[in-house]
């Protein structure tokens, strides 16, 4: 097996330095970035199957797409 890069882990502390929490609030940010484009809405989902599952984000990535053109050929 061959190993790309590592995974840099903190050790855990009770009072998170300046640098700590400037890396969370990063991370937040980014995460937070990511759940606007993937167009599928907060919440715990369960399917029956793997094929219903792609099925359900295929549907929230057409809707979101078509929510987002609209928007776009509205503002101009």
């Amino acid at each position: 097996m061959r190993q790309v890069g590592s995974k840099r882990q903190s050790a855990l502390v009770r009072n998170a330095s300046g640098v700590l929490l400037a890396e969370g609030a990063r991370f937040s940010e980014a995460i937070s970035r990511l759940s606007q484009t993937t167009f599928v809405p907060k919440g715990i989902y369960r399917f029956s199957s793997h094929e219903a599952a792609n099925r359900h984000a295929e549907d929230c990535l057409v809707r979101g797409m078509g929510r987002l053109a609209a928007t776009r050929l509205k503002n101009g």
